[in-house]
């Protein structure tokens, strides 16, 4: 079990001194995210940001991670950007117009997103040269200065706000954990009590409330909701579902361990890996840094698949897709290798097992943890494993792309260095 995953460089403190480095090298005050206080006295304090990616036909790319595309933006490490986001659903089938299919939902014509009616017009182009590779919608690539393989870049999330009041959950009666192409899945299996023929007549196939499900966002005594019904609230919890780094020239990460690299090589944003990408972690929200390995010139940072709310493992197939805009500090670790994507909050370290088998996912984590446990705080093999079983908490955080997460969440508060 290798543990030159877990330099000590890789923890908060050195971090915090790498990014003291880069103010004193000329990153402009605003890198440090200094709040800003917005909507009057006592409201919630936004972070500044250096950079404003928008998502325009240009920065958006459907359904995958290529190499080498052209910036859609070059920041200094430290420096933070804000990003528009914009979720697939009702935008990314070209006979449908997006008017007619958030209409059928009775979504009103001035709160469609007008970047996404710009990318749906650029559908039938993307897909006659190719650029069509999944179903995601992602903004990028954001290349840091001075990113080499080998590098690290921690990407801390400062802030999130959804664009749009309303998002969609999809159901099908073999979505999801019911589909035939789920791992788990064997002859004989049956799906759910949901129609299946959907009725004539309806955008995209759309059958509100049976297979597509819109979900009204807004506010309820102080706090941001999904009204789920009259007699159910939700609290949103808002995150990126992908966040990413060009993968490895020549490695691709399939639906199994033999599958084939696509014809187009280029990385379908479907399965996670360990360039990061669909994880769909639901702790990946404002608070938590996430580390992602860099493999590619400049790191090439996508982001999207945008969530308002999710349960871990996103059983259905889908979260609450809903259109946003984040605010993230990134920062380039330099000479510090990680082997998989992990992260942290004030309270937990986060380690991930990614694999499109669930067991192999779940001992990977468990792997992780120990390798982590080993060498930042001391312990040997026997003892992190010990420690792993009695303190460590693990989470399907996704379990319907095929490849599959696991996270294990380490406390901080048990050791009293950090009390």
């Amino acid at each position: 079990m290798s543990t030159n995953h877990w330099s000590s460089a890789s923890r908060r403190s050195l971090l915090a001194a790498g990014l003291a480095a880069t103010v004193a090298a000329g990153v402009p005050a605003a890198a440090q995210a200094s709040p800003t206080r917005a909507g009057g006295r006592g409201g919630p304090q936004r972070p500044k940001w250096n950079h404003h990616l928008r998502s325009t036909p240009d920065t958006l790319h459907w359904g995958g991670f290529p190499i080498g595309w052209e910036p859609g933006l070059t920041m200094r490490s430290g420096e933070t950007v804000r990003v528009d986001t914009l979720s697939h659903q009702g935008f990314t089938n070209p006979a449908v117009d997006p008017r007619d299919y958030f209409g059928a939902f009775g979504v009103k014509p001035d709160e469609i997103l007008s970047d996404g009616l710009a990318f749906w017009e650029t559908l039938p182009e993307r897909q006659a040269t190719g650029r069509q590779y999944g179903g995601h919608v992602l903004t990028g690539p954001i290349y840091v200065r001075g990113a080499e393989p080998g590098d690290t870049i921690a990407v801390d999330i400062l802030d999130i706000d959804t664009r749009v009041p309303y998002g969609f959950n999809n159901t099908a009666p073999t979505g999801g954990v019911m589909a035939t192409f789920y791992p788990g899945w064997r002859e004989g299996d049956q799906g759910l009590d949901i129609p299946a023929e959907i009725p004539p007549g309806l955008p995209a196939g759309v059958w509100p409330d049976v297979r597509t499900h819109l979900y009204r966002t807004g506010m309820y005594r102080g706090r941001e909701v999904v009204f789920f019904s009259e007699d159910i609230i939700i609290p949103t919890r808002k995150f990126m579902g992908i966040i990413a780094v060009a993968s490895p020239t020549g490695e691709f990460i399939g639906n199994t361990e033999d599958a084939p690299p696509p014809a187009t090589g280029v990385q379908n944003s479907t399965p996670p890996g360990k360039f990061g990408g669909n994880m769909d972690v639901r702790d990946l929200n404002v608070g938590t840094t996430l580390y992602l390995p860099v493999f590619q010139p400049g790191a090439q940072v996508f982001i999207g698949d945008p969530h308002s709310c999710q349960g871990d493992g996103e059983v259905s197939g889908t979260a609450v897709e809903h259109s946003l805009s984040g605010t993230f500090r990134i920062t380039l670790v330099k000479n510090v290798p990680t082997e998989l994507p992990w992260a942290e909050t004030d309270d937990h370290w986060m380690m991930m097992g990614i694999h499109w088998d669930l067991d192999r996912a779940m001992r990977i984590a468990v792997e992780k943890t120990v390798d982590f446990l080993v060498t930042t705080q001391g312990l040997t093999v026997p003892k992190a494993y010990s420690f792993a079983s009695i303190a460590v908490n693990y989470h399907n955080a996704e379990v319907v792309d095929r490849t599959q997460v696991v996270t294990g969440y380490i406390p901080k508060s048990v050791f009293k260095g950090r009390r």
